[in-house]
């Protein structure tokens, strides 16, 4: 007979559903913690590197991008004093890291997406020798009709979904995404519009990416966008901490030991947020504080390290649904390899409700001009219950990192900002 899951670290509040500060007790000196992962600096270095190559194809293929030169990244905002003073509940400086609008597929996903799938397209055209004339050749017919004899196969609660799908069909990929039951009719339309064979399921995330995997396994040339493990995502993302980095140095904003940064951070799986606590500590090391957001029913990462188990363990095994407006989110079992890259870097977690997600979706809108999902709204709600917990607003430089909502259709918009959790959740 199995024994049951070691859950017993995991706060009641937490098993209740109740919104909850987690501080987490195992986070340790950021040199120390570096040192012992597996994932070291210059494989940062080198998906830097990555990104420079395909800038004149991303230019190429996106005219959004030829302003930026082909680079993918997000404004650093500075919101009006009123709305800093409701974000943190106190004075203090308050900005929000843009990723909400991020060009080509408005959600933090394109950098971990379309990067994977860069690098993927930079392996089959090695095999055929890269083109003389550089890279943006790529975006070429003959190019194309070479990509086309592959796919890419991803599972996805819609974000990542849509980003691995924009990305490999501009590149002429064969693309399949399968979509799990919280998926937005919306997201799963876009991609079906571009050429994506988008695969529904009636269960959550983890038996969409389980399908996905299975799918792959079965076909040559086919490539598995693995959001649970894929380091290649891990490093897409991680590259964000050096763009912010350059952002607060042009801003005139230091960060050390007396003047901290303090990072929001909405969690699903965990590879977006490990990625950029990766970054982020290898350039400010301990006087950057990572906080992780997850939803009340989902918070698959802070059961996960709450927990101590080195094994997987669900949100359904201390009583939560999984079910939540903020889809992009609802996980219900954390990625093992992103739990052991942030065990002993993140500060903790703080668990939102849908109501106050949807809140924030509001007063993003109203106040702020910000147009927001609610997983990526959840995270203004974090900083007044962190720094009430034992934070210190006023020495800190806070940065709210929006992860979705720009390419929000204005009707599913206009429904957020009137419905009630339980209306936003069947829509």
């Amino acid at each position: 007979m199995n024994e049951p899951k070691a859950t017993s670290g995991v706060p009641e509040a937490v098993r209740a559903g109740v919104p909850t500060v987690w501080r987490n007790p195992l986070v340790r000196p950021a040199d120390d913690t570096l040192s012992e992962l597996p994932q070291r600096f210059y494989d940062l270095a080198a998906a830097g590197r990555l990104w420079r190559w395909f800038a004149p194809l991303l230019s190429r293929l996106f005219p959004e991008l030829k302003a930026s030169g082909g680079f993918i990244d997000s404004a650093l905002v500075e919101p009006k004093d009123s709305f800093a003073r409701t974000v943190l509940g106190a004075e203090g400086r308050v900005l929000v890291k843009a990723d909400h609008d991020l060009p080509v597929t408005g959600s933090i996903k394109a950098r971990g997406g379309v990067f994977e799938v860069l690098w993927y397209a930079d392996r089959v055209a090695r095999s055929f020798g890269l083109p003389p004339e550089g890279r943006a050749a790529l975006a070429n017919r003959v190019w194309k009709e070479r990509f086309s004899q592959h796919t890419i196969v991803v599972g996805s609660t819609g974000n990542l979904g849509y980003s691995v799908g924009v990305m490999a069909r501009a590149l002429g990929f064969a693309a399949e995404v399968h979509m799990s039951s919280d998926a937005k009719a919306w997201k799963k339309d876009r991609l079906r519009h571009i050429g994506v064979n988008v695969i529904e399921h009636a269960a959550d995330y983890t038996a969409a990416v389980a399908a996905a995997r299975s799918s792959a396994a079965t076909r040559p040339q086919c490539h598995f966008v693995d959001d649970e493990s894929s380091e290649h995502l891990f490093y897409g993302y991680a590259k964000a901490a050096s763009h912010l980095s350059r952002q607060l140095e042009a801003a005139g904003i230091a960060v050390d030991a007396d003047r901290p940064l303090q990072v929001y951070l909405p969690c699903g799986v965990g590879g977006a947020p490990a990625g950029i606590t990766f970054g982020l500590k290898h350039i400010f090391a301990d006087a950057v504080h990572c906080v992780l957001v997850e939803p009340v029913e989902s918070p698959c990462m802070l059961v996960q390290l709450a927990s101590g188990s080195e094994e997987s363990v669900s949100v359904y095994d201390i009583g939560r649904t999984n079910r939540t407006i903020q889809d992009g989110l609802a996980v219900a079992s954390a990625s093992l390899f992103a739990a052991g890259v942030v065990r002993n870097l993140i500060d903790g977690v703080v668990t939102v409700s849908d109501a106050t997600s949807l809140e924030w979706v509001r007063r993003a809108w109203f106040e702020a001009g910000l147009k927001l999902e609610p997983s990526a709204a959840s995270a203004l709600a974090a900083p007044a219950v962190w720094t009430r917990s034992g934070g210190d607003p006023q020495h800190c430089t806070h940065v709210v990192w929006t992860t979705g909502g720009g390419l929000l259709p204005d009707d599913v918009f206009r429904q957020l900002l009137n419905d009630s959790p339980a209306d936003a959740t069947r829509s």
